[in-house]
């Protein structure tokens, strides 16, 4: 099929075509479709499905073509293949729903701040509030974009986010749901066609996380590393990058007021240097302390009129009054809130930075057993970024109600489609290069499992980053713990040398043992399910946990 050309004959006939509008008109043509509600501050609330509180992994397809197969790594249990048969019927049903649309609206932007591989996107879509999402999330088309390597290789992405399949026609074809129906919802990338729908899911990040998976596809057969992280620099331009799943840490660290923020969620690593994705952010609010994250509250909350404001608060409770709850989280946990960069108090305009100083890699750990801080030497960051260990979050997918241990390779495997080599010899090569610092820190529990201790509190990790990333745990005495390898500083200015062995933090000393036992086991099994077979470097498995 030619999506493109039977998507630009629905477009060339219909009679309201809505274009590239400019922010403020798009805004209100939200409010008039009463697609959000204004908030006492100015922000646009708006509430989804239950079924779209959050991402739906598995109804997240990829088309399969003999050209992008050889790319693919199908043993991912995240790249879940669509026949190009069954694509062809969804893309004709949501041309069919695009079509009775009475509006139609278009916005043209880039993904990629670095204009020599900014990869022009065209969403169509009948929602005004998706139009406005892709202005916060996707940058505007720079004026140089004929340099980029992808500047005749656009994507376009349709979006209907109400809009639910007819399960009937798609019985054998889509998932299969537990009480015996067909999935009524699609997100799904053709690599080769350049296209990409979303049919049924009307959560903000199925938009977001579709292109950033398309990016992080095509850019590693560029000779480009994407990255799942955020970053941001010093005033003397020394950069640090971010590493780490939803509900780790990473959009709240990186916003600091004493540094500059480039993106908070995907970057691009080539010869010049780090380069965002995004134009914006799409951040977790619920629990948020505007105490603790005042640069992540002030961006959604602070006073404007709604024409200016246009920050998107999705799934969060709001009273009568207009004002919100942060901390109720009956909708959901996995509340959000989508807001230009701009919004920031301290961003870097360009989005782009030099080689990174510093790579932290985040996890929350609840178990409660591994070190708030601990330096990782070359071996131990390759094993790292291989296992992409964190305890998955309630909320962050659409079935996950507990935290339960998860290991993502590259701290984004859900995003990372490409065979495991594309991206690992990519970052091996780089930090060599260019002889990065690296750090694992623990934003999760310590003194004891989740439901029994307490989550790390966010100004000490916030001292512990701030030691590292500002050489200050360079030339400390470390010692190596027994469970998992890890290094960890004898000292750190401005915090008690004694919760830095997260054992000291436990009352029962053998039940942190049992626990860090079991964990160091977790390691090692999906160890050997996930590279047994593969080429790794025996240093780089031996310090695996459990082994």
């Amino acid at each position: 099929m030619e999506f493109k050309t039977a998507l630009n004959r629905i477009i060339a006939n219909h009679n309201n075509v809505l274009k590239d509008l400019e922010r403020k008109e798009i805004i209100q043509q939200v409010i008039d479709l009463r697609e959000a509600l204004v908030a006492a501050n100015g922000s646009l609330a708006t509430w989804t499905l239950p079924d779209s509180t959050g991402r739906s992994p598995q109804d997240t397809l990829i088309v399969r073509h003999p050209e992008t197969d050889k790319n693919i790594d199908w043993d991912s249990p995240n790249n879940l293949p669509l026949d190009p048969e069954t694509f062809d019927m969804l893309w004709e049903d949501a041309l069919t729903a695009l079509q009775k649309k009475e509006r139609i609206f278009i916005t043209n932007r880039v993904v990629g701040a670095d204009s020599s591989y900014a990869l022009p996107v065209q969403t169509v879509t009948g929602s005004a509030l998706t139009d406005l999402f892709t202005l916060n999330v996707f940058r505007p088309v720079p004026e140089d974009i004929g340099r980029s390597i992808f500047f005749d290789k656009g994507f376009t992405l349709l979006v209907l986010p109400y809009n639910k399949i007819d399960s009937t026609r798609y019985k054998g074809r889509l998932r299969r749901l537990s009480d015996g129906r067909t999935s009524n919802m699609a997100i799904v990338m053709d690599f080769a066609n350049r296209v990409g729908l979303v049919f049924g899911s009307a959560y903000g990040g199925s938009v977001k996380k579709l292109m950033f998976t398309v990016m992080n596809y095509y850019l590693p057969l560029e000779n480009i590393r994407p990255l799942h992280c955020s970053a941001n620099e010093n005033s003397k331009g020394e950069l640090s990058l971010f590493l780490g799943l939803s509900g780790t840490g990473k959009t709240t660290l990186s916003a600091d007021p004493k540094r500059a923020l480039l993106g908070d969620d995907e970057h691009g690593w080539s010869e010049n240097g780090i380069a965002n994705f995004e134009f914006g952010c799409y951040a977790k609010l619920i629990n948020l302390d505007p105490e603790k994250e005042p640069e992540i509250y002030n961006a959604v909350f602070h006073k404007d009129d709604y024409l200016h404001h246009g920050a998107i608060v999705e799934n969060t409770m709001m009273y009568p009054d207009g004002s919100f709850d942060l901390f109720d989280k009956r909708l959901t946990e996995n509340s959000r809130a989508s807001y230009p960069l701009s919004f920031l108090r301290n961003t870097k305009v360009s989005s782009t930075g030099p080689h990174p100083k510093t790579i932290i890699f985040l996890t929350a750990d609840a178990n409660g057993v591994l070190p708030p801080i601990s330096r990782l030497n070359p071996e131990q960051t390759m094993l790292w970024f291989l296992m992409g260990y964190t305890s998955k979050l309630a909320g962050t997918e659409t079935t996950v109600i507990e935290p339960v241990s998860t290991f993502s390779r590259f701290f984004g495997q859900p995003f990372m489609p490409c065979l495991p080599h594309l991206y690992s010899d990519l970052l091996g090569k780089k930090m060599k290069t260019h002889n990065s610092d690296v750090y694992l820190i623990n934003t999760g529990w310590s003194g004891g499992p989740y439901g029994i201790g307490r989550r790390m509190d966010i100004n000490l990790t916030r001292t512990l980053l701030d030691a590292a990333m500002g050489g200050k745990l360079a030339d400390v005495e470390y010692r190596e713990e027994k469970y998992f390898h890890l290094h960890i500083p004898g000292s750190c200015p401005g915090v008690p040398p004694e919760i830095l062995n997260p054992e000291n933090t436990w009352d029962n000393k053998n039940a942190y043992k049992e626990r860090a036992i079991y964990l160091a086991a977790e390691f090692g099994k999906h160890f050997d399910k996930a590279y047994g077979n593969k080429s790794i470097d025996e240093k780089v498995r031996m310090q695996c946990p459990g082994k």
